[in-house]
């Protein structure tokens, strides 16, 4: 997971970077629009197109049963029968293509949500840092606490000092900003040394909530960083940027999932438009 990370950052970073300046809402539809194209085309390529048609028909011409026959129970239920079969039937087929499709559009929308999950901090804002430790970090370390140091560079500082919880292995710290500006921090445990990007903007550009483990769901969901060393004493570092917001007139959400909803129905709108002009059976 880690290598296909590394290989579609830069990919995902180039294509957005014409987006930074603009709304929440315009980058969305843009990126609407191709995965909408190529989950159609995916979905021509690897279904039975014809068997899908028919299916269709047949469902379309127990609905006009059921309409024609309106005063005869026996054959309202029995056209009834007969469309949930066809409906199955249509799943099963609608079955093949979704294969091919969400591989591709999980990992589309993994790293399209570290540029819309989440708002950057402001000068004058904070956010929280948290370590989280391995369980076994009372093996690693003696005392009542590991003994990490937090480093931070010009334009940030600290507002807090560290607040251990023993019960959860967990440092924290409050962090404000100073200035615009990419940052890294750096936490010392001893001769490891472990950092963390915080970035300062008021463009919707990659921002990384958490540094994972070698996970591969941890490094599926958070792709922005290289994950954590396998030997490290540290599990995950997060830091609490603001929730993403969707906008649209007077209405706006506040939300780091509001962007996906958003996109699925636009994907889907865009979708149905666009399957009588690309001749794809839906």
């Amino acid at each position: 997971m880690s290598t296909i990370n590394s290989l579609l950052r830069p990919i995902f970073d180039l294509l957005q970077a014409p987006l930074a300046g603009l709304p929440v809402l315009v980058g969305i539809v843009v990126w609407s629009i191709p995965v909408s194209l190529f989950a159609l085309w995916v979905f021509k390529k690897t279904s039975n197109q014809a068997q899908i048609s028919a299916v269709k028909s047949k469902i379309h011409a127990c609905l006009f049963e059921i309409r024609l026959f309106n005063d005869d129970i026996r054959a309202i239920l029995r056209a009834q029968g007969e469309i949930l079969r066809h409906v199955v039937h249509y799943q099963g087929l609608a079955l093949v293509p979704m294969i091919f499709i969400l591989p591709p559009l999980v990992l589309v929308m993994v790293q399209l949500h570290s540029f819309y999950g989440f708002s950057s901090i402001k000068p004058g804002g904070e956010a929280m840092l948290t370590t989280v430790m391995e369980s076994n970090w009372r093996d690693r370390w003696d005392g009542d606490r590991p003994p990490v140091r937090l480093e931070l560079p010009a334009g940030l500082r600290p507002v807090t000092p560290a607040v251990w919880v023993p019960e959860l292995g967990e440092f924290s710290w409050q962090i404000a900003a100073d200035d615009w500006g990419d940052y890294e921090l750096e936490l010392h445990l001893g001769d490891e040394v472990v950092s963390k990007t915080l970035t300062v903007t008021d463009s919707i550009v990659r921002l990384s909530p958490t540094r994972p483990d070698r996970g591969f769901l941890g490094q599926l969901e958070w792709p922005s960083e290289a994950p954590l060393a396998k030997d490290s004493s540290i599990k995950e570092i997060n830091l609490g940027y603001p929730e993403g917001t969707v906008s649209l007139g007077g209405w706006s959400v506040r939300n780091s999932y509001a962007w996906m909803v958003v996109f699925f129905v636009l994907t889907m709108v865009i979708a149905v438009a666009l399957k009588g002009p690309l001749g794809v059976e839906l």
